[in-house]
């Protein structure tokens, strides 16, 4: 079983960064744009459901042969986790450092902590690609996923880009990654909901509640753009 594997969501961006990380780490690249010019080894995928329909893909296709560790990312990870390729070194040479199987099998890779409440109208409403100004329905998109209401709010990291263990995963049936795999493309910006939600899909509290003590925000490092975007 692989100790580590890098998958990467990628849609026209630029791929040259993954030349700089180390020779040894697996990496799975899917490529959504039109041409798929991701090069030699990328793996088409149709553009439908962002990064969260990729990376569902994935768990759905590789359910039974998943690495021990899986790093999900989009193609330019930079924007919410600058050294995300010093992350990945550091990741490739020792993957028990990434957390602990039973304790922390999940880690958010980002800088930005925030929260969204359950009809977008914190973050989602007036993020500045939302040209219309329309809601997220998270209510409705956890109600789709897992048949319940869900919370009023939901912390994350931005970015959608997490570490998971093999075994946080597989703690669903594979039935349930399908279903979540119909979900993200069939869900009005489902996507965008994923990314909020990415710990309880695998039935896990990403950031400790009582470190976070109450707060919305949190810069866990200085970023070069403190603009909250999604």
């Amino acid at each position: 079983m692989l100790p580590l594997e890098l998958v990467v969501a990628r849609y026209t961006e630029n791929l040259n960064w993954l030349r700089n990380l180390p020779a040894q780490l697996r990496m799975t690249v899917y490529d959504k744009s039109a041409d798929h010019s991701a090069g030699a080894g990328a793996i088409p995928l149709p553009n439908i459901g962002r990064e969260a329909h990729t990376y569902l893909h994935h768990i759905v296709s590789r359910y039974d042969s998943l690495a021990q560790w899986t790093v999900f990312c989009q193609g330019k990870p930079f924007d919410h986790a600058y050294d995300f390729k010093k992350t990945m070194r550091s990741f490739s040479g020792q993957p028990d450092t990434i957390g602990d199987p039973v304790q922390m099998p999940f880690r958010w890779l980002g800088h930005l902590i925030d929260t969204d409440d359950n009809r977008g109208e914190r973050l989602f409403q007036p993020w500045s690609k939302n040209e219309d100004g329309r809601g997220l329905d998270l209510r409705g998109f956890h109600r789709a996923l897992f048949d319940t209401d869900g919370p009023d709010l939901y912390t994350f990291v931005l970015g959608a880009q997490f570490a998971i263990h093999r075994e946080a995963i597989v703690r669903h049936p594979l039935s349930f990654y399908e279903r979540a795999l119909a979900v993200s493309i069939t869900f009005p910006d489902a996507a965008h909901c994923f990314e909020r939600s990415w710990d309880r899909v695998f039935g896990l509290t990403g950031i400790d509640p009582v470190w976070l003590a109450g707060r919305q925000t949190v810069y866990l490092k200085p970023m070069k753009h403190q603009t909250p975007e999604q």
